[in-house]
């Protein structure tokens, strides 16, 4: 397909920073250097994108409220966040591409580790840099390079699917992070089941995607998945007891399996990708959990389709 009509999706040039009368030099000239490196990066971006065959428009991400329709490709430009945000209005349909615009520099976090945490934009799921954004994006035009798909997370409520599919995770906890979250879940495959029925007391239950897999999952101890799995990884966080159900509370939602969870907690949130974005629960609702979401068409970096299942 010809791709005649460009999105590019923008992060906000803001960059909060404490008062200057609280803040060391050296932050605020940290925080000064990323809002120009941004800044210099979307100038760049829509320069190119002008000598293209192609119409282009910008928006800031902060102003998208419907889904994205009508255009052929999406375009961010910022970092995991921005890309993040841009997949939570699109559908199977538009590929995205996402642009690091201020990348993370090794030298920077070594030199100043003693002092504050230079770490600036990971960009895991973003294919282009400004250093190769015309040659990645020259590519995507002349179809010599193709979108992987992601799998994403559909989740539903009393059997009312929510409108908005992870690209990442899922947490399902207590809205006050120190409170216990009581839930029980079983995973089934054509309604048979293929787990016990597992009763938790925990800190909450967390569902990653293979994109989400190396982010929070595998910092709470799990593992990285191949970027282009279909599965899930679940994690029951912080349990009190293990008791005989021990091995199922961390485990794999195969793609053609459901986890089926009743909340039984007075309270409780499902977040999505985050803090943005969440929906509320209450005792006695059942979540069901499936990899059973609309792809996510993107152009990954290299990298990450050259990694070896774990």
């Amino acid at each position: 397909m010809a791709m005649k009509r460009l999105l590019l999706l923008l992060k906000p040039f803001n960059v909060s920073a404490p008062p200057p009368s609280q803040t060391h030099p050296q932050v605020l000239h940290f925080l000064d250097s990323r809002h120009k490196m941004h800044h210099e990066a979307v100038n760049f971006c829509q320069a190119i994108v002008k000598k293209k065959s192609v119409q282009g428009k910008a928006v800031l991400r902060n102003n998208l409220s419907e889904p994205i329709k009508d255009v052929d490709m999406v375009v961010t430009v910022g970092g995991d966040g921005t890309l993040l945000e841009a997949s939570h209005y699109m559908d199977d349909t538009i590929p995205v591409l996402g642009v690091n615009s201020d990348p993370t520099r090794v030298d920077e976090v070594e030199k100043f580790s003693s002092e504050f945490d230079a770490t600036r934009s990971t960009g895991h799921l973003c294919a282009a840099t400004v250093e190769n954004f015309e040659q990645v994006l020259d590519g995507i035009l002349e179809g010599q390079i193709v979108p992987s798909k992601l799998t994403r997370i559909m989740t539903s409520v009393n059997a009312h699917q929510l409108s908005t599919f992870a690209l990442n995770d899922i947490l399902v906890a207590h809205p006050c992070p120190a409170s216990l979250s009581r839930f029980s879940f079983s995973i089934k495959k054509d309604d048979q089941f293929c787990s016990p029925r597992v009763n938790c007391r925990s800190s909450g239950l967390r569902v990653s995607t293979a994109a989400g897999s190396t982010a929070a999952m595998h910092s709470a101890g799990g593992f990285p998945m191949h970027i282009l799995s279909q599965d899930l990884q679940y994690m029951v966080r912080e349990p009190i007891s293990h008791g005989a159900v021990s091995d199922f509370m961390h485990g794999l939602v195969e793609h053609d399996q459901k986890m089926d969870t009743t909340w039984s907690s007075r309270r409780g949130v499902i977040y999505i990708d985050g803090s943005h974005v969440n929906y509320s629960i209450k005792n006695g609702d059942f979540i069901q959990i499936s990899s059973k979401a609309p792809v996510l068409k993107i152009f990954l970096p290299h990298q990450l389709l050259q990694l070896k299942n774990t």
